[in-house]
C-alpha cells in the first residue's frame, strides 16, 4: 500500500519572524550550558560535545523541515472499493516537551475512514514524526497529526489517540516513573457516532492483555 520514494533529507528551518543563531552560535550556547551545569568544557571528555549537540538537534526537531501535507499527498484509489476503517497502532514516536525541552515517548494510534482513496500505511508514521520532532504539548501534537490527515485526506472520519511518559515527571519536579499521559481526538463520524468509537477502541484493545 507504500509507494517507493525518495527520503526525505530535512533541514531544520526556523519558524516565522524567528533569527536563526549561526552554527558556531548554537555550539557556543552548549559551551555555556555545560559551563553553567559546573563542568569544565575545556576537558577532553567534553571538547567536541558542543558540535555533537548541534548536529544531534539537526535530527531531534528535524521536523520544522517537513511539510506533513508532502508527506500525505499521493493516495491510492486502486484498493478494491474498500471503504472501511484504516488503522495503524502502537507507531512508537518521541518528542521533546517545550515547557523544559526533555524527550517524552509513546506510542500513537491513527484510524480514518477513507472517502477518496488510502495513504501509504508509512505515511502514518511519517506525518507523527513530522510533528514529534519539534518543541511540542501532547495535546497540540494530537491535535495537529488528526488536521493533517483531515486536511489531506478528507476522510469520513479519523481518530487519534497518544500515550506517552514524559520525562520532565519522570526525572525531575515530582518524579513519577511510569505514569502515561492520554491525549486523544476524534472527528467526523468517529466525533458523532458512539460505535464507531467503540470500534476504534476494540481495534486498540485486540489481542492485548
Amino acid at each position: 500500500m507504500d509507494a517507493t520514494a525518495k527520503p526525505i533529507k530535512p533541514t531544520i528551518v526556523a519558524e516565522k519572524d524567528v533569527k536563526r543563531p549561526t552554527r558556531e552560535e548554537a555550539e557556543a550556547a552548549v559551551k555555556t550550558l555545560i559551563a553553567w551545569a559546573g563542568d569544565n568544557p575545556e576537558r577532553e571528555g567534553l571538547l567536541d560535545t558542543p558540535k555533537r549537540v548541534v548536529k544531534a538537534y539537526e535530527e531531534l526537531y528535524e521536523g520544522y523541515g517537513l511539510d506533513a501535507q508532502e508527506v500525505l499527498n499521493r493516495t491510492f484509489n486502486e484498493v478494491g472499493g474498500y471503504d472501511d476503517i484504516v488503522f495503524v497502532r502502537d507507531i512508537p514516536f518521541f518528542s521533546h516537551c517545550e515547557h523544559h525541552m526533555v524527550p517524552f515517548v509513546g506510542k500513537a494510534h491513527i484510524a480514518y475512514l477513507p472517502t477518496e482513496g488510502v495513504v501509504g500505511l508509512s505515511k502514518l508514521a511519517r506525518v507523527t514524526d513530522v510533528f514529534a520532532r519539534r518543541l511540542q504539548t501532547q495535546e497540540t501534537l494530537t491535535a495537529q497529526i488528526i488536521d493533517a490527515i483531515n486536511d489531506a485526506l478528507n476522510p469520513r472520519g479519523a481518530a487519534v489517540m497518544l500515550e506517552a511518559e514524559h520525562m520532565c515527571m519522570s526525572m525531575r519536579g515530582i518524579k513519577k516513573h511510569g505514569a502515561s499521559t492520554i491525549t486523544q481526538r476524534f472527528t467526523g463520524v468517529f466525533a458523532e457516532e458512539p460505535t464507531e468509537q467503540q470500534r476504534f477502541f476494540s481495534l486498540l484493545n485486540m489481542n492485548k492483555g
